[in-house]
């Protein structure tokens, strides 16, 4: 229904003269479909009604083809219609004295349809037109934001490093590093939020998480650890996508910060199951299980976590599985809770 909305037989074309042709051809053909429907009807009904689909022809020819295309469809089906159909059939001669009264009226009336159907397609199409303008200019402002917020947590960041080096007590740096890896977590995700998500109103996770994790492999995960993962295709709002980002990088920071000491070997996995509207997002890792639930920022991270899923509008679930350590943010379908 929207494609049919928005259909417009010359937009395609960039020269007028080759928009004017395609408006008049297509007048033709919605002329030609019209006579043809007719030539139907009358082996049941013949001479009935000899105006009544010139109405509906006109008023699809106009709001798909201009005024133009209405105006053909007009001429050729009004033309057709007086000619073989009103009687006496092949001739422009009237057999009934009301009959000219009764000509003049339809055809008043199919300019009428005409002129209103220009009206309301010009109306239209500029009412599609401004709201165009206003979502590019919101994209904008809103890319514009994301670049901004980027910034800023970068230069928060290098604030809290230069702070860092003014600080002679070496306890203290332990602290600002754990702050400024989590701002630079939140610069990272935004700036893989404005890459995947081009000029589309929602983002597509496989690509944003995969992003996400090379990143973490390349630069923040140990040598003696190895990241699996496991991504459905799925898409999700920019808000859903950006807490599902922080939750990631913060839940495999946490995971290389408690659950391998000592350069103890092992594995993370990243899960993202997505089913009828409701998705799961799992980090697991095979470490030293209960242990690593021990957090000695004083739950930080956790209060973390649960902050990214609320934002997410999801649930958040952590604790020790078999052999290891299990983090997990779920959402479901809110029409099936309904």
């Amino acid at each position: 229904m929207h494609r049919l909305a928005n259909f417009d037989v010359s937009r395609q074309f960039l020269a007028r003269r080759s928009k004017v042709a395609a408006q008049i051809v297509f007048g033709g053909m919605c002329a030609a479909a019209m006579i043809g429907v007719r030539s139907l009807i009358d082996v049941w009904a013949p001479v009935s009604g000899p105006f009544a689909l010139i109405y509906p022809t006109v008023l699809l020819a106009t709001l798909y083809g201009h005024w133009r295309a209405g105006v053909v469809a007009l001429a050729v089906t009004f033309c057709w219609a007086w000619f073989f159909i009103l009687p006496p059939a092949r001739s422009f001669l009237f057999a009934d004295p009301t009959d000219p009264v009764r000509v003049l009226l339809n055809a008043a009336s199919a300019v009428v349809v005409v002129v209103f159907a220009e009206a309301f397609r010009r109306a239209a199409q500029a009412t599609l037109s401004e709201i165009r303008e206003r979502a590019d200019r919101r994209l904008t402002l809103l890319a514009e934001l994301e670049h901004r917020t980027k910034n800023n947590f970068a230069l928060v960041a290098s604030m809290l490093e230069l702070q860092k080096r003014r600080i002679p007590q070496a306890e203290l740096h332990a602290p600002l590093d754990d702050a400024v890896g989590r701002v630079r977590t939140f610069a990272d995700a935004y700036s893989a939020l404005a890459l995947e998500q081009s000029d589309q109103p929602n983002v597509s996770i496989k690509p944003y998480l995969e992003f996400l994790l090379d990143r973490i492999e390349a630069s923040a995960l140990p040598p003696s650890v190895r990241l699996f993962r496991e991504i459905d295709e799925a898409t999700l709002t920019p808000e859903e996508a950006v807490a599902i980002g922080l939750y990631l990088n913060e839940a495999v920071a946490n995971a290389c910060k408690y659950a391998f000491p000592e350069e103890r070997p092992g594995t993370i996995a990243v899960f993202f199951n997505e089913r009828g509207g409701s998705w799961r997002f799992t980090i697991e890792d095979n470490g030293i299980g209960a242990e690593a639930a021990t957090d000695p920022s004083g739950g930080l991270g956790s209060q973390l976590l649960a902050a990214f899923a609320t934002q997410a509008q999801a649930t958040h679930h952590a604790g020790p599985i078999l052999n290891g350590y299990r983090t997990e943010m779920r959402r479901e379908d809110q029409s099936e809770l309904a």
